[in-house]
């Protein structure tokens, strides 16, 4: 019984998930079975073009991250390449689906695609990460083969700062609908009142009358708890014209209501149904839920009534070696991830991301900042040699902003905005970077505050005139309010001081300074109305502190919460080497640290290195590659105590080491081989770090965090490792889905005694039996620029990370991983 429980709740919550994407019809993924080829043949679009030997892929797919690493191609997108691709798909159209509609939805395609049926265009979309529909419907032939072509050209392959990847990377889906149905993204809900008492939730229903004769209809609203008890309902007579749109709006009163926070983010389900002379026509369900966002110029951010502060980061869409094709899964592992070390908010930098991401912030409870734009109508510097190194390039999507810029954000908000998680909106990302392009006289002011990046020279007369920013500002503002009455409208501003003389900050709701905390109090008291939050943000306490210490700065998203690919230094480097979890999805020594400022549950984390004057580069190989990725090879020993020291012990007996502790404890003391050694210490609010300096030996070092009556609170240790002797499964999912069902699988180096080797640099193949495939292996090392298409790997800090998925078969996969001299390990994965 229990069996059967589960599956009817895994069936429901796909239900549930379909259509909160697709939100009319009758909506099924078409991933399986596409043809594929990285060329651009003449009349691929045509019916009986013969396309047997390209390859058979599934979507999603991203055709860049299987291409070769080259140091010949752009850093800025992690030298992998761009291209052109086609897709093609026979897809039958059954002959008893005559008189309904059919639609293509694609969820995103970068970039600059164009879609054919049976050789008839449908259209184009530039932008790469917008979700678009095309009425098929004209060109269908029922009862037989349709031909689908897809045309994608990433040709201008260095157009972003950042890996975008290649390809039709999100899913796409086929839809059946009466002619007459609910518009896409057409049901839109929010909370107009939000308490424990009574709340009212406001509820719009647009229809699509497809046919040639117009349409009596009662539309009818129904709102359910989590289990299914209807808690409102309302109904309401909607007349739609030929050919044309209608819509009506409803008021549901709920009683006793359940509020949508960050410790139990409750969702309810709105179930709308379309009838025509009683019969049901069309029927969707959204994901809805109570509660209230406060900003205040003062105060900062309250969500429902609780001040609080934003602990968020700022987190591209790829994950490493999988490129931008991201299972669902893999986003789920991370973001709990992220919430475990203390993170609430994340900004989905620099566009919109998968809608998987969306629905899993709504469920886990984490706010989101959605963002739009990282480039308006000029271009902005492509680094094509390394971060901020040599000439750049101007490639971008600056080409089609005036056409589409517009419509690609009305299409963002009107996608996502039924999603509770959803605090703001984001118009921009750093368009007003100085001269990177528009420019402004006060560039030329020899005591101008707030720019603490590259300001590429003074004042340039013939560069794009910053004054432009306040026109295009209010006009994308105005198309967010135009869909969404209940959020606030931000940008993430790079020159403050050049902004300032524009009216583009006065355009926006809520104003995001990035990297300008020296600004915070002056703007504060010149713009006292003005709220202000840190949209983006490096990793120092000086910056946390800056929120922390200040009311009226409600937050701040850190650059960034997980590594990503591209943005990368000269060769070899995969990305940018900043986030608080690396490639793999693992927390990094900054995250622990990170997690002793944020978390309000008790932690201890120990990390360790030579003691600075007493060790050499070498040595320190992690810690400086850190901080010269951030600090372009700042000094080390002026940079201590570290917030990147791994948890190694493993060093000459006798030497000098630094031993760091990250912990939000007031004090803790140090254990080596259960022996106290060194001082108890207090907690350090100048540096957020305790640290010893002590001789090396081998053993057990532990850690423990007191509280200030010195009650033990929390615990670290680490030991000293023999050589490698064994390979280990640490984690990974035993039982899978059929249905492209992800097991995400850790492989640990140990020793002879099951201690884990972090010096262990061993490669690692992956063999599978059964009904599965291997994705991808991913150790996060950012200077390895190996293969990364086929199943050997070496492992990074004596770990790596297996992505097995499920090929549509039930059954058991055998997946076996060995090393050259270590015992082998397996892990069996029940396919159901």
């Amino acid at each position: 019984m229990k069996r059967k429980i589960l599956l009817l709740f895994l069936l429901t919550s796909l239900s549930i998930n379909s259509f909160s994407q697709v939100s009319f019809g009758e909506p099924a993924k078409i991933n399986d079975n596409w043809r594929f080829t990285l060329d651009d043949p003449q009349k691929a679009e045509v019916v009986d073009f013969k396309d047997a030997k390209w390859q058979q892929v599934d979507l999603p797919h991203d055709w860049s991250i299987k291409g070769q690493l080259s140091p010949t191609l752009a850093s800025a997108t992690g030298y992998l390449p761009g291209g052109i691709g086609w897709y093609r798909k026979a897809l039958n159209i059954p002959s008893d689906k005559k008189g309904e509609k059919v639609y293509l939805y694609f969820e995103g395609v970068y970039n600059r695609s164009e879609v054919f049926v049976n050789g008839h265009s449908l259209g184009k979309r530039p932008n790469g990460y917008i979700s678009f529909m095309y009425d098929a419907t004209p060109y269908i032939e029922y009862g037989k083969d349709n031909v689908i072509a897809v045309c994608v050209d990433h040709s201008q392959s260095a157009d972003s700062r950042w890996y975008t990847g290649s390809g039709i990377y999100r899913n796409v889906w086929l839809i059946y609908a009466n002619p007459i149905h609910i518009a896409q993204w057409g049901v839109y809900t929010y909370p107009k009142i939000s308490n424990k008492k009574q709340s009212i939730l406001s509820v719009e229903v647009e229809v699509q009358n497809g046919s040639d004769a117009n349409a009596e209809l009662v539309i009818q609203n129904e709102l359910l708890l989590a289990d299914g008890t209807v808690v409102a309902k309302g109904a309401q007579k909607l007349a739609v014209s030929s050919s044309s749109k209608a819509k009506i709006s409803q008021e549901l009163k709920v009683s006793n209501t359940k509020l949508w926070d960050l410790e139990n983010p409750y969702l309810y389900q709105l179930k709308t149904t379309v009838l025509k002379d009683g019969k049901i026509i069309d029927q969707t369900s959204t994901n809805t839920g109570f509660r209230t966002y406060t900003f205040d110029p003062n105060k900062g951010f309250a969500l429902n009534g609780e001040w609080m502060k934003v602990k968020g980061v700022c987190i591209h869409h790829d994950a490493g070696v999988l490129g931008a094709a991201v299972p669902r899964e893999v986003w789920k592992r991370r973001l709990e991830t992220l919430k475990s070390i203390g993170c609430n908010a994340i900004r989905t930098s620099h566009n919109p991301q998968a809608p998987d991401l969306y629905q899993l912030c709504d469920e886990l409870g984490m706010l989101v900042m959605n963002e739009a734009y990282d480039e308006w109508e000029f271009p902005k510097r492509k680094w094509l040699t390394g971060w901020n190194q040599g000439t750049p390039g101007f490639q971008g999507t600056f080409d089609f902003f005036e056409e589409w810029g517009e419509r690609d954000l009305a299409d963002i908000v009107r996608r996502d905005r039924n999603h509770t998680s959803i605090f703001a909106w984001s118009i921009g990302n750093e368009v007003d970077y100085p001269n990177d392009p528009y420019s402004h006289p006060v560039l030329n002011g020899s005591n101008v505050e707030g720019f603490t990046q590259p300001i590429f020279g003074g004042y340039k007369k013939d560069a794009p005139d910053a004054m432009s920013l306040g026109i295009i500002a209010k006009r994308l503002a105005a198309v967010v309010r135009e869909y969404d009455k209940s959020r606030q409208v931000t940008a993430g501003l790079a020159g403050v001081a050049m902004s300032n003389e524009t009216e583009y900050p006065g355009a926006l709701d809520i104003a995001g300074y990035n990297y300008t905390e020296g600004r915070y109090e002056m703007d504060h008291k010149k713009y006292p109305t003005r709220i202000i939050f840190g949209s983006e943000n490096r990793h120092e306490l000086s910056a946390w502190k800056a929120v922390r210490d200040n009311e009226h700065i409600f937050g701040q998203f850190l650059w960034t919460g997980i590594d990503y690919l591209g943005e990368s230094n000269k060769w070899p480097s995969r990305g940018f080497y900043s986030g608080l979890l690396d490639f793999g999805g693992f927390i990094k020594p900054r995250g622990y640290f990170r997690q002793s400022l944020w978390s309000n549950k008790p932690m201890a984390y120990l990390g360790t290195y030579p003691t600075p004057g007493k060790g050499t580069r070498s040595q320190m190989k992690d810690v400086w590659s850190q901080f010269d990725a951030e600090n372009e090879g700042g000094n080390y020993q002026e940079k201590t105590p570290s917030v990147d020291a791994w948890p190694i012990w493993n060093y000459e007996k006798g030497q000098s080491i630094r031993v760091v502790c990250y912990t939000n404890a007031a004090q803790a003391k140090l254990l080596l081989n259960n022996k106290a050694i060194g001082d108890v210490k207090r907690y350090d609010d100048n540096t957020g770090i305790i640290y010893w300096d002590i001789p090396y030996t081998e053993g057990k070092l532990e850690v423990v965090g007191m509280d200030k009556d010195e009650k033990e609170i929390s615990t670290f240790a680490i030991e000293s490792s023999k050589r490698s002797y064994a390979l280990t499964i640490q984690a990974g999912e035993t039982i899978i889905s059929k249905d492209r069902g992800l097991s995400q699988v850790v492989i640990q180096v140990v020793d002879e005694n099951g201690i884990p080797v972090l010096l262990s640099d061993e490669e690692v193949t992956c063999t599978i039996d059964g009904p599965a495939r291997l994705l991808g292996l991913e150790a996060s090392n950012n200077e390895d620029m190996s293969d990364y298409t086929d199943n050997m790997h070496r492992v990074y800090h004596g770990r790596i990370l297996a992505y097995i998925q499920a090929t549509g078969q039930q059954g058991i996969a055998k997946v076996r991983f060995t090393s050259p001299w270590l015992n082998s390990a397996e892990i069996i994965i029940n396919i159901k």
